[in-house]
């Protein structure tokens, strides 16, 4: 029996500074709770990859976050 297994490889560019475009991103909980105590990589919604080391709270929401967010479907 022959099995064929495809693997998608993908590549996260991470920049030096943590959040370098200065807004504060939508990422899931679980991630950022993770990446919290073990300082790993979070993706936000908008595609934006990096450590989160800074408190979010002073920079402004990340336009594409938000339009992404607006857009899913409300819970009842």
């Amino acid at each position: 029996m022959l099995l064929e297994e495809t693997v998608e490889e993908t590549t996260t560019t991470i920049t030096e500074d943590g959040d370098h475009d200065r807004f504060a991103h939508y990422v899931r909980k679980a991630d950022i709770e993770r990446a919290t105590f073990h300082d790993e990589v979070v993706s936000a919604i908008c595609g934006k990859a990096w450590v989160a080391k800074e408190s979010p709270e002073k920079y402004p929401v990340c336009p594409t976050c938000k339009e992404i967010y607006e857009g899913l479907p409300q819970g009842d």
